[in-house]
């Protein structure tokens, strides 16, 4: 009777841990989602890089032109579209639509940023695995 006691009381344990490093998780994803939007609404660049995976900055590095050119931009809108989780919840796959101002043309455009988010076990934080956005992407 006490091996079964403590058989169950074991298995509530693990399923309990199970559960709170769940809710950890998609309470990180939410956390790193809204800090990321508040970055990006407040078109600070260089803190948004921050976010990107180092890996995939290995394969995708960010040049200073493109970095030159971001900040040419104002974001004045943010608004979220689609937001799919991939992989078994650990990534998650974001459609926003960005409306930024060009401060030297005066002029407002809407582009699609794909967003691409996967949560790294070893660095306990969910990482961009996608650049950032491209202003020079054609108006839709």
């Amino acid at each position: 009777m006490k091996l079964i006691l403590r058989t169950i009381t074991m298995l509530g344990l693990a399923v309990l841990l199970l559960g709170c490093q769940q809710t950890k998780k998609s309470k990180g994803l939410s956390e790193t989602l809204k800090q990321y939007e508040t970055i990006v609404r407040w078109a600070q660049w260089d803190a948004a890089v921050d976010f990107i995976s180092p890996e995939y900055l290995e394969e995708h590095p960010i040049s200073r032109l493109e970095m030159d050119r971001l900040r040419l931009f104002r974001v004045t809108q943010y608004i979220l579209r689609s937001s799919t989780p991939v992989d078994g919840a650990k990534g998650l796959i974001q459609m926003v639509e960005l409306r930024i101002f060009n401060k030297n043309q005066a002029r407002e455009r809407t582009i699609t940023y794909e967003q691409n988010w996967q949560y790294d076990e070893k660095r306990d934080r969910w990482l961009l695995h996608s650049g950032l956005p491209d202003p020079t992407q054609r108006d839709y």
